[in-house]
Parts: C-alpha cells; structure tokens; sequence
C-alpha cells in the first residue's frame, strides 16, 4: 500500500495530464477527450446508418447492414492498424497517434451506436409512424420530427453505456504510441521497473472508479427516464368528502 501511494505521490501529474503543461497533454485527460469527440463525432454518422438500417430502399439497408456486420467483426486493434497505415496514404501526409486513434474511434463506434439508435426507433410503437404518415409527414420528417428525438430520449443510458466502452477501447491507442492513460502507465512502469504489479493495479483502479461512476450515471438516467414513461410520479387524487350540507 506504501508503494501505491508513493507511486501516486510521484507520478499522479503523469498519469492525470501527462507532461503539461511542461510538455504534451496526456494520461487520464487524453483519454476522456478521445472517448469524447469519438462520440460526438461518430453520432451524426450513425444516426445516418441506422436510418438506412431501416430504410425501405434494399440497396441502402444491405450497405447499412454490412458496414455494420464488419465493423462490429473485426477487431478494433486491426482498425489501429489499417487507419494508422491506409490515413497516411491517402492524404498524402503522416498523421499523428491522436488523430489515428479519433478516427479508429469515429468509425468503430458509429456502427455501435447505429445499432443502438436502430434499436430505439424500432421499440417505439409502429402506430406513431402511421399516424404521422397519415397527417402529412414525409418519410424523412417522421424519422427526424417524430420517431428520432424519441428514439435517443430512451437512448441515452445506451448512448452513456458505449462512452463507457470507449473509454476502455482508447487503451489501445498504447500500440501506437498514443499518450493516452495507459501509455502514461507503461513509462512510469519502465521507469521504476521493479514495481509492475503496483504500477498496473493503480492503472486498473483508475479505469474501474471512472467506468463505475459513469455505469452508475447511465442507471440513474435509465431509471428516471422509465418514471417518466410509465408515469410514476402522478400525484395521487385527494379523496373526496361529502359534507352535510350536501346530503
């Protein structure tokens, strides 16, 4: 336990910032940003996706449905791999361990939150779709009007659930060099070298505690989110009583 806490007490900076502002933004911080804009930048592409998951066009659903099935079949370190060698090549120019890593991301994670966004449109009862098709709404005024804002309202403990997920999938950006938390890890590691065992452990604890708190936020919004479907804050009706004037 000793020299847990002196690992903290000498490395804690590292591991939370890396060497900034003396140097580089990393650790813990680099983490979070990746899983961030991973997020926020892959959710108009799966948005996208999911609606050609669903769409009446066959052309568009069997392309939806194979991007998908490779994406979510292929494991995310060949994806390091491929956008690390393919990105450099096509624009002509190299490109940096962070930005390899955010566009790994932007891809592996739209297919998943496709999947979620697909699975929240088909949960909502098929009568809302007809009902606004026979008011007047287009197809694409359904979706976005209608049916999509529904859809990511139940969809959000699922939306947090994969930001959880892509927290932990950003510990591979550590084979290419990306500065990320576990990377940070590694060099304190190679440079106490007698110490590997204390080293890692802190590292899983600090990716434990984040991804426990987050799982516990996505359960708080899921619960508050089914209260408001079902209705369980409704005040409950004062009785009434007849007076004897009415009688």
């Amino acid at each position: 336990m000793d020299d847990i806490l002196q690992i903290l007490r000498d490395n804690g900076t590292l591991l939370l910032v890396g060497q900034y502002p003396h140097g580089p933004l990393g650790g813990l911080a680099i983490t979070l940003l990746l899983s961030l804009f991973g997020i926020l930048l892959a959710f108009p592409f799966s948005v996208g996706i999911a609606l050609a998951r669903i769409s009446p066009f066959c052309w568009l659903r069997w392309s939806a449905t194979a991007l998908i099935y490779v994406v979510r079949g292929v494991p995310l370190v060949m994806f390091i791999f491929w956008v690390y060698f393919f990105v450099p090549l096509l624009i002509g120019q190299t490109v940096t361990g962070f930005t390899t890593m955010l566009v790994t991301l932007v891809i592996y994670e739209s297919a998943y939150l496709a999947e979620i966004i697909r699975a929240g449109i088909q949960g909502l009862p098929r009568g809302q779709f007809e009902a606004s098709r026979a008011v007047g709404l287009s197809y694409l005024q359904t979706m976005f009007k209608v049916l999509l804002p529904q859809a990511l309202y139940n969809m959000v403990p699922a939306i947090i659930s994969q930001f959880v997920s892509s927290i932990k999938e950003t510990s591979l950006g550590y084979v290419i060099s990306v500065n990320e938390l576990t990377f940070a890890a590694s060099q304190i590691n190679s440079t106490l070298l007698t110490k590997p065992f204390q080293v890692f452990f802190i590292l899983a604890a600090i990716y434990f505690v984040l991804c426990l708190i987050l799982t516990q936020l996505a359960r708080i919004v899921e619960r508050r989110i089914a209260e408001r479907r079902n209705g369980s804050r409704v005040t409950p009706a004062k009785p009434v009583t007849m007076s004897r004037a009415t009688i």
